[in-house]
């Protein structure tokens, strides 16, 4: 049966579980660069390259993860081994910022990857297993959608909190203590939610078991490679991943060099992440009414106005850039909550093989995630090295030529709106959802004659 409504007791703390998620991205994707550059002092170029270099082998390390998902689940019945494993994460989020006093530069660069390298294959083993589970129920296309909307309001809420928290528990000016300080008390934080989650991942699967695969059905990689419209819809979020993440990395610089405000950053995560949590709703029955894609396409367009605004700069005024950055808000939701909620659709569409690769689904999934979340800040700090940015030390306070305060505001506005106009392209090939979204009903009215 795929008409099961998923209970409430199992969709909270399932949703739970992201709050620990958003805090590792959040705090990770807005603030490492700027610690890196404006606090340790190691140029925009090196910096950049401590981001990418630890998440290049997620390419690897999440389909890995995702292959040892699917045998966890085939031997024990559940994932949940994995995803207590990857609660340890928690110690490289905090070594992230505990960097040594002593360390500035390259070194400081060279530990903060280290940490990063550990800290990303800790979080793969939680995220993967975390993100199979829509896949693994016996839920349709509608509730697959709701699922994840319970889901993706929880993350957008943590996001915004971890983002305005951040900074305050970091104080004005803040140095490696700080941060240190920060990272220990949201680290806390992130280990009880991550723990919440597991329980609920646990009571989704008693109130929907899903389907064994049949015998001689055998999940894999190349499962998922082979799967064309996966493919598609994988290779468009890695561009709008790469998009989000360069503008979280932006803002402290947008902020502080364009704007002349640095603790405007809390401003704008707000005015981002807000509207994303108050449409979530709205883009569920969006989806409902028009289907996933062509919401998304939607919200794609939308962001790209939104970009080509912000790129007036200050001179624009800053009502209309709060309202700016409040549609690319809106976008963001959308995109977060349909391409999740159209892979365990895509997992469905391949039957049996699927069905037994959805862990590897999902590691290609979380790899192109996670490759996103490194490219986004190395392109940033690309078009920061191209326009000449100083990078300086807690406390010192450099003044930057015109071309680096050009690279700061277009790096944040232009570049975004020709990589989502990419994603458009790409995510346009999509054809598997019109299909889905007409057939769900016809499917649940087919459910509900048989008894």
């Amino acid at each position: 049966m795929t008409n099961v409504r998923l209970p409430l007791r199992a969709l909270v703390p399932f949703a739970a579980g992201s709050i620990g998620m958003g805090i590792w991205v959040t705090v990770s994707g807005i603030f490492l660069l700027y610690f890196l550059t404006d606090v340790l002092a190691v140029p925009p170029f090196a910096a950049g390259l401590a981001l990418l270099l630890p998440n290049v082998a997620d390419i690897v390390t999440h389909p890995w993860v995702g292959r040892l998902s699917d045998a966890d689940l085939a031997g024990t019945g559940h994932r949940r081994r994995l995803m207590v494993v990857g609660c340890v994460v928690v110690l490289a989020f905090v070594a992230l910022f505990a960097v040594p006093s002593d360390l500035h530069g390259t070194s400081a660069a060279i530990w903060v990857a280290v940490a990063l390298a550990v800290g990303n294959l800790l979080y793969s083993c939680y995220q993967v297993s975390y993100l199979a589970t829509p896949a693994d129920l016996g839920i349709g296309y509608h509730e697959r959608t709701r699922l994840m909307g319970y889901r993706n309001v929880v993350i957008t809420v943590s996001v915004l909190l971890a983002g305005v928290a951040a900074p305050v528990v970091a104080g004005d000016d803040p140095g490696v203590g700080d941060y240190t300080r920060m990272a220990l008390l949201l680290g806390a934080v992130m280990l009880a939610a991550m723990l919440v989650g597991i329980t609920g991942v646990a009571r989704l699967h008693r109130a929907a078991p899903g389907t064994q695969a049949e015998p001689g059905h055998r999940g894999g990689l190349l499962v998922a490679l082979r799967d064309r419209q996966f493919r598609v819809l994988t290779a468009s979020y890695l561009t709008v991943a790469i998009t989000m993440n360069l503008v979280l990395a932006a803002m402290p610089y947008f902020a502080e060099y364009e704007l002349g405000r640095p603790a405007f950053t809390t401003v704008l995560i707000a005015a981002f992440m807000a509207p994303a949590v108050l449409t979530t709703p709205l883009w569920v029955l969006v989806a409902r009414r028009f289907g996933k894609q062509r919401g998304l396409l939607v919200a794609q367009a939308a962001f790209v106005a939104g970009s080509l605004v912000l790129a007036l700069g200050a001179a624009a005024g800053l009502p209309l850039l709060i309202a700016a950055v409040a549609v690319l808000g809106v976008a963001f939701a959308a995109m977060q909550l349909m391409p999740l909620s159209m892979v365990p659709d895509a997992i469905a569409a391949a039957g049996s093989a699927g069905s037994a690769s959805a862990g590897s689904y999902t590691g290609v999934w979380t790899a192109a995630e996670a490759t996103g979340g490194a490219l986004g800040p190395y392109v940033y700090s690309a078009c920061l090295a191209a326009g000449g940015f100083v990078a300086s030390t807690s406390g010192e306070h450099t003044t930057q030529s015109p071309g680096a305060l050009a690279a700061v505001r277009y790096g944040f506005t232009l570049v975004p709106a020709v990589l989502m106009t990419i994603a458009i392209v790409l995510q346009r090939r999509y054809t598997l959802d019109e299909h889905a979204h007409t057939a769900a009903p016809r499917a649940v009215a087919r459910e509900k004659a048989a008894g």
